[in-house]
């Protein structure tokens, strides 16, 4: 049963993942009730859930407008989902078809942004109108806001921070090329630098050597431990991760980025050594301002708070 009014004004936000469709009742930036069902393989049955989860809410809440978090590539007037490597939309008006089905407002917009704006109106980055948001999950999301506004670039693609190439043909990527900055700064990565570590010295003990496919997860718990290889690969972490923010500030020079993500969890793991190699590693190191560096605030929950907050615009 609803914990506001029958009548306060709600809006639905979803996080749309590749195995779960997440949808959450928000109300002034908090979430009132979540609701969750299994991923639909199917464009058109993917289209059917979420319009069966907003009318199932629809029975109890005054929902005023929709919002999709997707992960994928949309146009820049975010009416059309171009691609989304785990969903079975391909160029496809997703915004309009869903709004009349509905017969209310829908609001599209790509995951990382909808983070940024959830974090920007509720979070980390309030009252900050020029700052980036660095997303560090299984890869690298981003989004640069500028004077409050997001900023999308020619195409609505705009910032791939994780692909660019950080070491010439380095560790191959999913997207093609290899040496991609997210291969080494991302819970991917986590995974596949202990491997390479526990193959290089295969005498030295860890924990993590009897645990076979282990996940990014384990790494932290590990190192949380005090696993000293498992600490060693988040040293290597925090380096790649204080290059990469002194690219973000010598090109952008925002005057906040906030870290986000899954990753976002174990901040105190390794900010205070990506914040040093950033230091040290920006143009004109010891003669400029530095950025401010955060955390986030909202978690996982961030893309759904953020963008049922712009469906409500």
């Amino acid at each position: 049963m609803p914990l506001i009014q029958p009548d306060q004004p709600v809006t639905v936000g979803f996080d749309i993942g590749g195995t779960n469709l997440r949808a959450a009742v928000v109300a002034s930036g908090a979430i009132i009730e979540q609701r969750s069902v299994d991923t639909p393989k199917d464009a058109e049955q993917l289209q059917r859930s979420i319009v069966e989860l907003v009318e199932a809410i629809r029975e109890h809440y005054n929902v005023t407008g929709v919002g999709l978090a997707i992960a994928g590539f949309l146009d820049p007037a975010c009416e059309v989902v171009r691609f989304a490597p785990h969903l079975p939309w391909r160029d496809r008006e997703v915004r309009k078809e869903l709004s009349q089905a509905l017969g209310l407002p829908v609001r599209l917009e790509h995951d990382a942004n909808s983070a940024a704006w959830g974090e920007y109106r509720f979070g980390a980055a309030q009252g900050v109108d020029n700052w980036v948001l660095f997303a560090v999950g299984t890869g690298i999301g981003a989004t640069l806001m500028d004077q409050g506004e997001i900023y999308r670039g020619a195409f609505g693609t705009a910032p791939e921070f994780g692909h660019l190439c950080v070491v010439p043909n380095g560790r191959p990527c999913p997207c093609g090329k290899r040496g991609c900055l997210e291969r080494y700064c991302s819970g991917t990565a986590l995974v596949q630098t202990a491997k390479e570590m526990l193959e290089a010295q295969p005498e030295r003990p860890s924990v993590l050597r009897n645990q076979g496919d282990f996940s990014g997860k384990a790494v932290m718990q590990a190192a949380r431990e005090g696993d000293a290889l498992a600490l060693e690969v988040f040293e290597d972490f925090a380096t790649w991760l204080g290059r990469a923010l002194s690219i973000v500030a010598d090109v952008l020079d925002p005057g906040l980025i906030v870290i986000g993500g899954g990753v976002a969890s174990a901040c105190d793991l390794y900010m205070d050594r990506a914040q040093e190699v950033l230091a040290q590693s920006i143009v004109g190191a010891g003669h400029r301002p530095l950025p401010q560096v955060r955390c986030a605030q909202l978690g996982g929950d961030a893309g759904m708070i953020g963008v049922a907050d712009l469906a409500g615009q």
